[in-house]
């Protein structure tokens, strides 16, 4: 994120613009490079729902403590519903494990053109590929002497 830089058009005391002078102001923040790569939408979306859900969880057990201590009858409902709670809520967490990673598998690890690993598959399809000519070969050789 970057702030605008665009400073308004003030007039000093002789009439002068602000905009025009360089007063040394440096903008509020500067952009920066991310550590890590944006998530994928999908699990962003897990996240966030998980996020959502786990909190409003935490809401939940608060008041199903709360209600306990003051001995109100809300807290009986509130504490199975907040057992039930928890357990939605494991299953928001695992939802964004599991989303990942399906995410990873089916999108792969991006490679490079330098990637030693593109590289040994590329050596192992034409290992293949010459194998299957050798033996595409041989085979029609046996068929033609054998007719």
């Amino acid at each position: 994120m970057r702030a605008a830089t665009k400073e308004p058009d003030t007039r000093g005391e002789c009439g002068e613009s602000d905009a025009v002078m360089d007063t040394g102001r440096q903008p509020l923040w500067q952009e920066e490079p991310a550590a890590r790569p944006r998530m994928a939408e999908p699990v962003r979306t897990a996240a966030v729902r998980a996020v959502i859900i786990v909190a409003l969880t935490l809401i939940q057990a608060m008041v199903a403590f709360l209600s306990t201590l003051a001995g109100s009858w809300l807290a009986f409902p509130a504490v199975l519903s907040t057992v039930a709670s928890t357990v939605v809520a494991t299953w928001g967490v695992l939802d964004v494990w599991v989303t990942r990673q399906v995410w990873v598998q089916r999108n792969g690890v991006w490679s490079q053109p330098s990637s030693t690993a593109r590289e040994l598959r590329r050596e192992r399809r034409r290992a293949r590929r010459q194998q299957r000519r050798e033996s595409r070969k041989a085979s029609s050789g046996v068929d033609r002497a054998a007719a």
